[in-house]
C-alpha cells in the first residue's frame, strides 16, 4: 500500500502537538531492521530509543511502566533532538505492538441500537421472502444485549496477538464474505489498580489511540448465537488495528469532546463525536477492575461510535478498499483490506 500518510500525519501533528510538561505524541516504528520507540514532531520522528539510551525508552511498554519519570525522560530526549527521521522512510507499527490485554467495550448505545436492527436485515436478506423473514425476526427477537448494556458496561477480550498499525494491509480470512470496520477510540492503562472507583479511574489512563476492530460479520452472526461472544468474527491476523500514535492523557484533555470520522476510499461514512459516549472509560475501568487487577499496558476499546461501521449503513467493504479512521488530536489510522487469495 502506498505510504501517502507520513507527510500528512506530520502536518497534522504540527497543529496539535505541544512539547511541554508530559505532552507527547508517541509511536513505535521499524527502521534499519529494528523496532524503535519514537516521538512525532513537526520536523519528523525522534528516535527515542537511540536518543535516550535508557531502558525506559526501549519500548512503549517500558515507557508506560516507567510512569511519570519515563515520560520526563522521553520529553527531554524529544526536546533536545537535533536529528529527525522522515515518517515515510519507516514502517509504522501499532504503537503498543503487543498489549498485555485488549478488552473491547460497548460505549455507544446508538451503535448497539443500529447494529441490532441491521443484523436482523442481514440475517433475513437471503431468505426467499426477505421482508417476511425480517418481520418474523423482529417479532421473535428481543435486544437482550441492550437491556444489559443499560445496566452495566459490556466488553469482550480481543486477540492481543492480532494487532497491527497504520498503513498495513488487512487480509480478510477466506471463511468470510462480509467485511467490516469499526471506528473506536481506545485508552491505555498506565498503572496497576484493583477495585478502582469511577471517580479515580481517569488517573489510571496513560493515553489514547485509535482502534479499528475489523469484523467478519457473517462469521460473527453465526457464532454469537452460541452466547459466548465473538471469536472467528473478530480473531484473524491484523484484525485489531491501532494507531498511528498514542497521545498522552494530558495532551488529549477532554476525551469526550473529540470528533470521530470514518472514510472508505475517501468517502465519509461517519462524522460523529466521542461526546455521544454513554459508558465512559472511567465507567469501564471501574467495572472491569472489580475484584480484578489492571496492569500498565492494557488496552480498553470504547466500542464503535454511532454509524461508525458498515453494518449500521448496510454497506460492507470490498477487496482493495482503504479505510481511514480519524480522531481529533490523535490523527489518521489507515488500512487497506484485501481478500484472501
Amino acid at each position: 500500500m502506498a505510504r501517502s500518510r507520513g507527510t500528512e500525519q506530520c502536518a497534522q501533528a504540527s497543529d496539535v502537538h505541544v512539547l511541554g510538561g508530559n505532552l507527547l505524541k508517541l509511536l513505535t516504528f521499524e527502521h534499519s531492521g529494528s523496532q524503535r520507540l519514537g516521538a512525532l514532531l513537526p520536523e519528523g520522528i525522534v528516535d527515542l530509543t537511540a536518543a535516550g539510551g535508557d531502558p525506559a525508552l526501549s519500548s512503549m511498554q517500558a515507557l508506560i511502566e516507567g510512569g511519570s519519570a519515563g515520560l520526563a525522560k522521553a520529553q527531554d530526549a524529544a526536546a533536545g533532538a537535533t536529528a529527525f527521521i522522515d515518517p515515510e522512510s519507516v514502517r509504522w507499527l501499532a504503537p503498543l505492538p503487543r498489549p498485555l490485554q485488549i478488552r473491547d467495550s460497548l460505549g455507544f448505545e446508538e451503535h448497539l441500537q443500529n447494529s441490532f436492527a441491521a443484523s436482523i436485515k442481514l440475517m433475513s436478506r437471503e431468505a426467499p421472502d426477505p421482508k417476511k423473514a425480517e418481520a418474523e425476526l423482529r417479532a421473535s427477537k428481543t435486544n437482550a444485549m441492550l437491556d444489559t448494556f443499560r445496566k452495566q458496561p459490556i466488553y469482550y477480550k480481543a486477540n492481543r496477538f492480532a494487532v497491527t498499525g497504520t498503513d498495513t494491509d488487512v487480509i480478510w480470512p477466506d471463511y468470510s464474505q462480509v467485511m467490516d470496520f469499526e471506528l473506536e477510540m481506545a485508552c491505555v492503562i498506565g498503572k496497576r489498580g484493583r477495585d478502582i472507583t469511577a471517580t479515580d479511574a481517569a488517573g489510571y489512563i496513560w493515553g489514547y489511540t485509535i482502534f479499528n476492530d475489523f469484523s467478519a460479520r457473517d462469521a460473527q452472526m453465526v457464532e454469537m448465537n452460541g452466547l459466548l461472544g465473538p471469536c472467528k468474527g473478530k480473531d484473524f491476523d491484523n484484525a485489531n488495528a491501532m494507531g498511528p500514535v498514542i497521545v498522552t492523557a494530558d495532551e488529549i484533555g477532554d476525551p469526550y469532546d473529540l470528533y470521530m470520522r470514518a472514510r472508505v476510499n475517501g468517502e465519509t461514512w461517519c462524522d460523529s463525536s466521542s461526546a455521544t459516549m454513554n459508558w465512559r472509560f472511567t465507567d469501564m475501568i471501574a467495572h472491569i477492575s472489580r475484584g480484578e487487577t489492571l496492569f500498565p499496558g492494557e488496552i480498553i476499546g470504547s466500542g464503535t461510535v454511532g454509524m461508525g461501521c458498515g453494518l449500521e449503513h448496510m454497506r460492507f467493504l470490498s477487496d482493495g478498499d482503504v479505510v481511514e479512521l480519524e480522531i481529533e488530536k490523535i490523527g489518521i489510522l489507515r488500512n487497506r483490506v484485501l481478500r484472501s487469495q
